[in-house]
């Protein structure tokens, strides 16, 4: 395939991310070569290896990966939950123009909640089993926004209903274990969005729960988008959520971003052998093939330092270049960044098609 009439290849420039560039203005969030190091009894572990990326007000990101890409290592060093001990996060996280990296935590529990607010995978492991759930989001309302008891019930009410929580009045006072998961999900919702912080951050908001509820509390994330033009970034590894939930969508492997763009395009035709790998391993309920395509291999170890490109050993279009020299992140075509030394080859190249047959460039042909 060739790579003639594409558009001029121009490298991501350090926190320029690929945003939609609504407004011309500062994003909403911009971080910038963010790095996250924890110190283990085997040695240090870089979790996350220089990122780069930007949220726009009102918009829903989705970050996907497999497990250990450091998906949610990226977002708790985003919102400052990472424990200094043992870890450390260099870089900058600016929300709204202000650094968060490098405050103390009392400076950072004046921000969550008001400014941004994340919501977790398991709900029962946020969630005090000793409180009711309706003083539990009273709590955090009255320690940020100072409200009475009485004042701060009655904002709680009023979230549960939001969030479509039945018989609010009663859901109150139950405590966790009272709930159901998807109930739970909603009251943890309901606390995240109660003092209106600009930017959510949910990671893995569905996975613990059935289809059903699932869609539900997708569903319903959509409409607090809508409605309070809260920007989201959506942490899963569920590819299906990100296409009928988000904007945009950064592909995470290794600890680093590897492609970026739009949904539709990056579903219609990705550009970095990875991504093409995740969307050729989900089932097709039409499709007959016996066997899936799995990814092969296993990730790096990231303990140690990776030569070249992470995904070299896994990939099908590997090169000697990329086992040499790390790929930079390139945009390619409008909003497409990849990092592959090959991304041109796979311009215009259906997802579900075979990367196989491409030939190699010939350079290395002739070697």
């Amino acid at each position: 395939m060739s790579g003639q009439g594409v558009t001029p290849v121009a490298t991501v420039a350090p926190g320029a991310g690929v945003a939609p560039g609504a407004g011309g203005g500062p994003p909403l969030l911009e971080v910038r070569q963010l790095v996250t190091t924890f110190r283990t009894g085997s040695g240090r572990v870089t979790a996350v290896r220089g990122i780069d990326l930007t949220i726009e007000a009102g918009e829903i990101v989705g970050l996907v990966g497999e497990s250990g890409s450091g998906k949610s290592v990226t977002a708790r060093s985003i919102i400052g939950l990472i424990p200094d001990p043992p870890g450390t996060v260099e870089g900058s996280v600016r929300l709204d123009g202000a650094d968060l990296v490098g405050r103390s935590q009392k400076e950072l529990q004046q921000i969550r909640g008001v400014r941004i607010a994340m919501v977790f995978q398991d709900p029962m492991t946020s969630l005090d089993p000793l409180f009711a759930v309706g003083e539990q989001v009273a709590e955090a309302i009255r320690f940020h926004q100072g409200l009475s008891r009485s004042a701060a019930n009655a904002q709680v009410l009023s979230l549960f209903e939001q969030v479509g929580i039945p018989r609010a009045a009663e859901r109150v006072r139950s405590y966790p274990h009272e709930l159901s998961g998807g109930m739970r999900q909603r009251v943890m919702i309901a606390m995240a969005i109660a003092c209106g912080p600009r930017l959510l951050i949910a990671d893995e908001p569905t996975t613990a729960l059935d289809v059903t509820i699932q869609q539900q509390i997708l569903d319903l994330l959509r409409r607090i988008n809508r409605e309070r033009r809260m920007a989201i970034l959506l942490v899963t590894h569920d590819l299906g959520v990100v296409a009928q939930t988000c904007d945009r969508v950064l592909v995470m492997y290794a600890g680093r971003i590897v492609e970026q763009a739009p949904v539709r395009p990056l579903f219609a035709a990705p550009l970095h052998p990875y991504t093409r790998g995740l969307l050729t391993s989900i089932p097709d309920i039409a499709d007959r093939r016996e066997r899936l395509s799995p990814i092969p291999g296993a990730p790096p170890d990231l303990s140690l330092t990776i030569e070249g490109c992470a995904f070299a050993a896994r990939c099908p279009l590997v090169i000697d270049r990329c086992r040499t020299e790390r790929p930079a992140l390139r945009v390619l075509a409008d909003d497409h960044a990849t990092a592959c030394h090959r991304g041109e080859e796979l311009i215009g190249l259906p997802a579900t098609a075979a990367v196989e047959p491409l030939s190699a460039p010939k350079e290395e042909a002739q070697s």
